[in-house]
């Protein structure tokens, strides 16, 4: 099979991914994808590092037997914990994407108040993590805050309603006092909840997630490799799989990337 008519492999600790895979699709409608969630295991945010790096380097391996010509890792835990390792090992024969939080954005807006950044407690511990912080922080406006939970919820399908308001009243009105100048949604699983995370603010305070800047690489990896989908005039394929080889978390996946969901 030609390089360029080969899928783009995705991979997230579970549906996570998935609002990374639907930016994909739009900005890049005519490629095929081939996603992997690992729901089983989720949520990857409590795990140790080597587990999640254990756990990635799996599924990844999973990946390449459906042939794929470039990997996305569309998880934050998982790109923190293993995406060194990943380019190390296959960068020589294709492109390897991870996301990252979207802090550069935030800070840009440079508005009154605290950016709070919402990410799983394995994400903000990590030294990527703490790398990027030195690089974007400017007198202390950054400000962590690890959500432990909320993934678990996001994976059985609840993004609205009062469950999930309740527990972001919790830990987003502790800042609402002395301002928020953005919310940087650190875990693609969080874009789902958007609208809640809005409604709990209950202002115009910008929510911001990595999916189109990590989008963009992807597209300029593509270009970069020379290995853009041939057919131009023809929608891609999308096939999803998870290993909790469940229908019922595959027609979720499904209805999330068409928006169906709210």
């Amino acid at each position: 099979m030609e390089s360029e008519s080969r899928p783009i492999g995705f991979f997230d600790s579970g549906i996570g991914g998935i609002s990374v895979l639907r930016e994909a699709v739009k900005i890049l409608p005519n490629e095929d994808f081939v996603y992997f969630g690992d729901s089983k295991m989720a949520p990857y945010g409590v795990r140790t590092v080597e587990n999640v790096k254990k756990l990635t380097l799996d599924a990844v391996e999973f990946l390449l037997k459906k042939d794929i010509k470039a990997l996305v890792i569309a998880c934050n835990t998982a790109t923190s914990a293993a995406i060194i390792d990943l380019r190390e090992k296959y960068s020589k024969y294709m492109p390897v994407i991870g996301i990252e939080p979207a802090l550069k954005p935030a800070m840009e807006f440079g508005r009154k108040g605290k950016v709070v950044i919402m990410a799983t407690p394995m994400t903000l511990a990590e030294k990527k993590f703490a790398n990027l912080m030195k690089k974007f922080d400017r007198n202390s406006k950054i400000e962590p805050l690890p959500c432990p939970g909320l993934v678990e919820l996001i994976e059985q399908g609840i993004i609205s309603g009062e469950k999930i308001e309740q527990y972001l009243k919790i830990r987003l009105n502790p800042f609402k006092e002395s301002g928020i100048a953005a919310v940087v949604l650190g875990c693609t699983h969080y874009p789902f909840i958007k609208e809640s995370i809005s409604k709990v603010l209950d202002d115009d305070t910008p929510i911001i997630d990595g999916s189109r800047g990590t989008v963009q690489q992807l597209k300029r990896q593509l270009v970069k490799y020379d290995i853009q989908a041939s057919n131009r005039d023809k929608l891609g394929n999308i096939r999803i799989f998870n290993s909790m080889n469940s229908q019922d978390i595959i027609k979720l996946s499904y209805e999330l990337l068409r928006g169906e969901i709210n």
